[in-house]
């Protein structure tokens, strides 16, 4: 038995090494390379064929060759535009010059249009029933040779299309996708007329933003979204032509007037228009009933999960870095800025006055019916997106370690969907403070520090707002803060002098004597109420002096003790009590 199966081995051995032999003589030639990439297009040519006999393997290895070409001639362009589109599932075919490819669907066309040396003169998209436009972000992808993503464009044109039913159907969709597109221009316009905006006031304030061409692919302009007819399992009644009536807004906010939709101008489809992210944004449970109320359409066909907001944010701002190491973080981050190092801890779960935590789900895309929905719909996404970005701000990737010398503590709670807190050690005494930051809407926040009676000043309330408002950078706003703080007590007169005072009535254990006729009050008594706020964090606060007061309060005692009319040696005294309650803390 042995003896036969090393015979049967020796055979095979034999007649493998016979095939490679005929395989070596038949290849050994030296074929001109124009001969090989002849070969393999016109193999290429058949690959329909391959593929319904379930050839994958060899058809993928033939669409990496045809990549691997370089594109350097009219032929060699014509094939690869030609290779494209049937990876997209699209048809294609030349002219009769051969310089002219049209990549072709049911709904639309691409023409590229070439010269004789195959270099790209332009390219045209043609929508359903329209004449064909030139398109710039295809002219670039095809003259930088970036093919994928020119397969990608042609991918997102598909999309675009790909509602339900036959022809006819797809038709009407159209038309109403169509009338939808005219309304938000004219929407656009009568805003830009009335404000002369340019492109980030429209992006910031526009009634429908700033509206750009319908393509396949979305343009890199920070948050946006795309405008869609998609199928759906319940009927619509959809306008198929323009609502707008006449060219000018019937409002200070812009609003037009829209014409009633009847059995005329809409018709009853099974679908409807959307609005789509190029990523599901976190939205709060509150503002998920706002966009349904503003809609009047269900934001989900089933019902969502929902998660804490704060860790759907975190997931969501991590989720822009490609970097592909997890980061465990715990909802604790780190930022590194110039001159400090800040910690901030999310607290996702600090309950609200109603018991329960800040709850949210991820949205992909918004329901509508009527263009002058659009407005609203864009105003509520716009308060949501920017308490997002304010939340967001704080999650980065810094790595800092946590006994770093200097390294700031800060805590973000949350107080309802619009409002939050970030609590912070005072920058001079050893109290905590806090600002309560109130997302009004996409332009206004609002900001409220709370400190203790006992405190120094650090900043105004307006100060935050406008910081705020300007970066929308929690700690950007949170090194301000400090360093405006810093600022004050630099500029604050005479304070080694009255810290001395203090400290020698300390020692003496001798209170400061209050105004004739009012109560005398123990220098070590402080405010029972340290803030309006109660906060979870573990803050531990030691008893000193601190050298550092209310500048306001200081002033008007300097100027009291140069005064040597009765009235005002009251006040002085009364100024010093005040000052005495204001530098003790326990």
């Amino acid at each position: 038995m042995k003896a036969q199966g090393e015979t049967e081995e020796s055979e095979k051995l034999s007649k493998m090494s016979s095939l490679l032999e005929r395989l070596h003589a038949k290849f050994n030639q030296n074929r001109p390379w124009s001969e090989t990439i002849k070969l393999v297009r016109q193999v290429m040519e058949k690959r329909v064929v391959m593929s319904s006999g379930g050839h994958q393997h060899l058809v993928s290895c033939l669409e990496t060759l045809q990549k691997a070409l370089k594109v350097t001639s009219l032929p060699a362009m014509t094939d690869r535009l030609e290779s494209i589109a049937r990876q997209n599932g699209l048809g294609s075919h030349l002219s009769a010059s051969g310089t002219e490819c049209y990549i072709t669907s049911d709904m639309f066309y691409v023409e590229v249009q070439l010269d004789p040396a195959g270099q790209l003169c332009d390219v045209k998209v043609a929508h359903h029933g329209e004449n064909p436009v030139s398109c710039p972000e295809l002219v670039q992808q095809l003259r930088e040779k970036n093919f994928d993503e020119f397969s990608k464009h042609l991918k997102g044109l598909v999309n675009l299309y790909n509602l339900p039913g036959d022809n006819k159907l797809k038709t009407k969709m159209y038309l109403a996708l169509q009338s939808l597109e005219q309304d938000l221009s004219k929407m656009a316009i009568m805003y830009w007329k009335a404000t002369n905006a340019g492109p980030l006031d429209k992006i910031l304030h526009g009634s429908v933003g700033y509206l750009t061409p319908r393509s396949g692919v979305s343009r890199s302009l920070g948050m946006n979204a795309s405008v869609t007819i998609e199928g759906t399992s319940a009927m619509y009644k959809l306008p198929i032509a323009p609502l707008i009536m006449g060219s000018h807004p019937v409002d200070n906010k812009w609003t037009p007037s829209f014409s009633s939709i009847t059995s005329a101008n809409s018709v009853d489809l099974p679908a409807c228009f959307f609005l789509k992210f190029p990523q599901p944004i976190p939205v709060s449970r509150a503002f998920v009933q706002k966009l349904q109320s503003c809609t009047g359409i269900p934001l989900f066909e089933t019902q969502p999960t929902y998660a804490p907001l704060y860790e759907l944010i975190t997931q969501f701002e991590l989720s822009k870095d490609p970097d592909p190491i997890p980061l465990n973080h715990n909802m604790r981050f780190y930022a590194a800025l110039p001159g400090q190092q800040h910690c901030y801890f999310l607290n996702k779960d600090a309950p609200l006055p109603d018991g329960r935590s800040l709850q949210g789900t991820l949205v992909s895309k918004i329901t509508f019916q009527h263009p002058g929905r659009v407005p609203l719909i864009l105003n509520l996404i716009r308060h949501q997106v920017a308490y997002n970005t304010l939340i967001g701000s704080c999650v980065k990737r810094t790595i800092l370690k946590e006994d770093s010398p200097g390294l700031l503590q800060f805590e973000v709670c949350p107080l309802s969907e619009s409002r939050f807190s970030v609590s912070f050690q005072h920058p001079v005494n050893d109290s905590l403070v806090c600002v309560v930051m109130d997302v009004q809407d996409s332009t206004h926040v609002s900001c409220k520090l709370y400190k203790g009676l006992s405190d120094a000043l650090i900043c105004t309330d307006d100060f935050i707002a406008k910081v705020v408002q300007r970066c929308m950078s929690i700690p950007v706003t949170m090194r301000a803060i400090r360093r405006k703080a810093e600022t004050i007590q630099a500029d604050t007169p005479a304070l080694s002098l009255i810290a001395e005072t203090v400290e020698d009535m300390v020692k003496k254990n001798l209170p400061p004597a209050s105004s004739p006729g009012e109560p005398g009050l123990n220098c070590f008594t402080l405010p029972e109420n340290q803030g309006a706020l109660h906060f979870s964090t573990g803050w531990r606060r030691r008893g000193r002096i601190n050298q550092a007061w209310d500048t306001s309060l200081l002033s008007r005692c300097t100027h009291s003790s140069v005064s040597k009319e009765g009235k005002d040696m009251k006040s002085t005294s009364t100024y010093l009590l005040l000052l005495v309650s204001y530098v003790f803390s326990v």
